[in-house]
């Protein structure tokens, strides 16, 4: 059997069995994170994309929608998370030339007693997704990657910001 003090992992119960984290005692603080993640792709894709005129649409503002979407589902997707009443989620999307691609951030808050760091992280795999979706008809060679929290602050656990933020 796992001894999850520990191991430090919270979701599983003293049996070892996955089990949703009681938060019921904790207070309510404002808690904050922030992801990033990247779409390489072909010069021009990027291109195509930028002009607007990839045949499915808007790509970016698309991407957009669906990354602040999935933030708001992320309790349904993640089968441990709690839901949140998010107070903040955005999602930004900006060309990066040394990719070359598309580097997608994601920032969402709230004000309880567990932190939105998973909102965050599936609010950009969720935006990289949808521009490899939209664009995958004129590059299938697209890779997805460096998806990773860059900070959370707030709760018991405090600050975190990843080296190289």
């Amino acid at each position: 059997m796992t001894d999850t003090k520990q191991s430090g992992l919270t979701h599983l119960d003293a049996a070892g069995a996955a089990s949703m984290v009681d938060v019921g005692d904790k207070a309510d603080s404002v808690r904050v994170a922030e992801a990033e993640g990247f779409v390489a792709m072909q010069p021009a894709t990027l291109d195509l994309i930028l002009a607007g005129e990839a045949k499915k649409g808007d790509v970016i503002g698309i991407a957009r929608i669906a990354g602040i979407m999935a933030a708001k589902r992320t309790h349904e997707l993640i089968p441990l998370c709690h839901p949140l009443m998010l107070e903040k989620i955005g999602v930004e999307i900006t060309p990066d030339a040394t990719l070359p691609g598309l580097r997608v951030t994601a920032l969402a808050k709230v004000s309880g007693k567990t932190g939105v760091e998973m909102e965050a992280l599936t609010a950009v795999s969720v935006a990289c997704l949808t521009i490899y979706d939209m664009a995958k008809a004129v590059d299938r060679s697209m890779r997805v990657s460096g998806i990773r929290l860059l900070s959370k602050s707030g709760g018991r656990s405090g600050d975190f910001t990843a080296a190289g933020s």
